[in-house]
């Protein structure tokens, strides 16, 4: 059965930026298999679907209010997905969470995906 184990989350200064991983295991398929978007939760605030990648050639989608900030890319070998985040605002600070869907096509809705990770906090300080 799939698993994705987050990591990487923790303090960053405005302007700073971090990267968070999302390493998949126990499927019978490699993360290229599998579409996988992100998705963050502020305070207050609903989940919201920021960024994904596609299944094979991993094609990649974000959310105009992260775009050119936030990347997601692969790696096959480590089957793990990133998600990088430049220039890092107070509004940033989340839970953000990864999740996976069998197939090609990613989307920014929640119920796109079957398996998720467990979540990692990013706090943005002065």
């Amino acid at each position: 059965q799939l698993q994705l184990v987050q990591s990487g989350g923790g303090l960053v200064q405005p302007g700073g930026s971090l990267r968070l991983s999302c390493a998949a295991s126990g499927g019978t398929k490699a993360v290229d298999y599998y579409a996988v978007g992100w998705f963050r939760v502020a305070p207050g605030q609903g989940r919201e679907g920021i960024a994904c990648i596609t299944g094979g050639e991993g094609v990649t989608g974000y959310k105009d209010s992260v775009e050119g900030r936030f990347t997601v890319s692969r790696d096959n070998a480590k089957n793990t997905v990133y998600l990088r985040i430049v220039s890092m605002e107070p509004g940033d600070a989340a839970i953000y969470y990864c999740a996976a869907s069998a197939g090609y096509r990613c989307a920014f809705e929640t119920r796109w995906y079957a398996t998720w990770g467990q979540g990692a906090q990013v706090t943005v300080y002065t």
